[in-house]
């Protein structure tokens, strides 16, 4: 009886193991994650830009 507890212990460790339930994205979701992000990055850039001028012509 011990020795069957154990061989199912045992078997359900091995099985968490192997079974991860990691989030994986789709190939699309991440284009669509990156093109966001660029576009964030633009007008950041844009905003960057629009402030020195402001400064530029202030001075």
């Amino acid at each position: 009886m011990k020795k069957i507890l154990v061989a199912f212990v045992f078997l359900f460790a091995v099985s968490t193991v192997f079974t991860g339930c990691r989030d994986e994205k789709e190939p699309s979701e991440k284009i669509e994650e990156t093109v966001e992000e660029v576009g964030d990055d633009v007008e950041d850039a844009a905003d960057e830009v629009g402030d020195a001028v402001e400064d530029v012509v202030d001075d």
